[in-house]
């Protein structure tokens, strides 16, 4: 049974081949299913390959961009563990030309703080080690460690010693001979670097020849995709256009036309044949109806035809008149002569309007009585000429105007299709009082917070990032509100003084409010050790956008010291 099935299978396929070979020669002997699914089949097989060499493009560029930024990054930091070790020796020769401890004390701060920095660039390094310099790495990273800690007791020895010692500390040969390990090993690690970067350049050449069979195999795909609309507009697309033409032409009456593609012998031909057989019997059908239908036949449906159009009128004209009348703002309709189409209840209400000026009433009507009430006082020919241009240009527009008895009215206006004009109007006088009136608070509490000796501090509770500062706080920072706001504690202040300000904002949360002074000592970047008295409160809840921590602050530093 298997063997017989097989046999059928290569039976049907050498059939196929045999066909594909006359349709090669010129003799359309292939179905339309038959000449899409070969298209298809070569399309897939292409695909297949445009796949496997994508994958194969993907993995090379992906290996490319590693060796690449592993080693862009490795060298920028060689660049800079380079740079601050030769700052660490300035600080170190800093401190031996200082005479006293006092002067002696910014190099030993930026010695500690340069000591920081190298350790954290080493450690960065680690992220781009590789087989070829793990070890090498390893090495550099033990002198590194020797080189800090010699540094920090220099530091130690200059403060609690003298400058002396720590000179007698610094210039030795130990010292010396491990400054020449490190530029060795600098050297050593850039050496791996540049050659990773030779290599990660050598795989990008690799990746321009996958690229150029991707582009061979993209064009195949292409030119089987645009045989493929060949085939399909002329086999398929144009032979069932010129049919369903033919079938309009049947479904309009006309039941002579000839229908194309009957000598077909693919599925074509089989549906042209059976619009034939449709257009057979639409014509028998046509001759019975025709003897059937009579005149009182015809009268009736149209006048049935007529009721049902009337009926549906006033539907829409009842549903559009109680759309608009439900309206909260004022409406009013015009046509391209500035006439008026509809208007509702609240635009008659807006201009107190009596019940004389219905649809069919000019818009000059409306002006004319608009300065009999004292809501009108321009030029009314220059309004209405201003109004028909617009409807003539179909320009839409948005103004206020202000009326006589005080009211502030907002107008929209739009065209309408078929050359009319709407206009939407609503009375905005509240909003608008309301928004003079919160603009001058805001100026007001603006101007007393930025004027108020205290500083005050505000803060997002969700991420603790600072939102305000007045210029008081900006003075006690000593940074720029600019420098401050969108930043958290940590980002601004010491890892001591952040923890102590995170600790007070938890109290802050658990307490709700916290009104009575607490004086903290903290560090302050700029300004250095301050004595500051700070008072709390919270403003909204969690989970609200508007949760916020504020911190009035007073430096009571200088008062500290003259008490002193």
């Amino acid at each position: 049974m298997a063997a017989a099935a097989l046999g059928s299978r290569f039976e049907a396929g050498s059939q196929l081949l045999k066909k594909l070979v006359r349709f090669a020669r010129g003799t359309d002997t292939l179905s339309v299913a038959e000449k899409v699914y070969s298209i298809a089949g070569f399309l897939a097989i292409v695909t297949i390959f445009l796949l496997v060499m994508s994958v194969q493009t993907v993995r090379l560029q992906t290996t490319y961009r590693h060796m690449h930024a592993t080693s862009a990054e490795a060298a920028i930091n060689v660049g800079r563990i380079n740079a601050l070790i030769y700052a660490i020796v300035m600080e170190s020769r800093g401190i031996y030309m200082s005479g006293d401890r006092g002067a002696m004390k910014p190099f030993a701060d930026g010695l500690v703080r340069r000591n920081r920095e190298l350790a954290g660039a080493v450690k960065s390094m680690e992220r781009t080690v590789g087989d070829d310099d793990a070890e090498q790495l390893a090495s550099f990273r033990q002198r590194i460690a020797q080189f800090i800690d010699f540094r920090q007791e220099l530091v130690r020895r200059g403060l609690e010693i003298s400058p002396a010692a720590a000179r007698e500390w610094g210039d030795n040969d130990a010292n010396r001979t491990l400054r020449n390990k490190l530029n060795v090993d600098l050297e050593t690690l850039e050496r791996i670097y540049r050659q990773r970067a030779t290599d990660a350049d050598e795989l990008a050449n690799e990746n321009r020849y996958a690229a150029a069979y991707l582009f061979m195999l993209g064009l195949v795909a292409l030119v089987l995709a645009g045989l493929n609309v060949v085939v399909m507009r002329s086999s398929v697309v144009g032979a069932l256009a010129e049919i369903t033409q033919a079938t309009d032409r049947i479904a309009d009456g006309d039941v002579k036309s000839e229908v194309p593609h009957l000598r077909r012998h693919d599925e074509i031909g089989r549906l042209a044949r059976a619009v034939q057989h449709f257009r057979d019997a639409v014509a028998r059908v046509f001759e019975l109806e025709e003897l059937e239908l009579g005149t009182a036949q015809a009268r009736d449906a149209a006048m049935t035809e007529r009721d049902q159009f009337n009926d549906k009128y006033q539907a829409k004209k009842w549903q559009l008149s109680a759309a608009i009348n439900s309206m909260p703002q004022g409406l009013i309709m015009l046509d391209g002569k500035a006439a008026v189409v509809a208007m509702n209840a609240n635009y008659r209400r807006i201009y107190n309007l009596p019940e004389t000026i219905q649809a069919g009433s000019t818009l000059e009507e409306i002006l004319q009585h608009r300065v009999k009430s004292g809501l009108f006082s321009g030029d009314v020919a220059k309004y209405v000429a201003a109004v028909l241009d617009r409807i003539a240009k179909r320009e839409p527009t948005a103004y206020e105007i202000s009326l006589n008895d005080g009211r502030t009215i907002k107008i929209y206006e739009r065209p309408m299709d078929g050359g009319g004009w709407v206009s939407v109007q609503e009375d905005v006088t509240e909003r608008r009082q309301r928004e003079r009136i919160l603009e001058r608070m805001e100026r007001f509490l603006a101007t007393i917070i930025e004027n108020v000796t205290e500083g005050i501090i505000a803060k997002d509770a969700r991420n603790q990032r600072y939102v305000f500062v007045n210029k008081a706080a900006e003075k006690m920072i000593g940074m720029s509100r600019g420098e401050i706001i969108g930043k958290t504690a940590r980002e601004l202040f010491s890892a001591e003084a952040a923890e102590l300000i995170e600790r007070r904002d938890q109290q802050l949360l658990a307490q709700k409010q916290q009104l009575e002074p607490i004086v903290d000592t903290i560090d302050n970047p700029t300004r250095g050790r301050r004595v500051i008295s700070a008072r709390r409160v919270q403003i909204g809840g969690a989970g609200e956008e508007s949760h916020m921590f504020v911190t009035m602050v007073e430096d009571r530093t200088e008062k500290m010291v003259a008490a002193a």
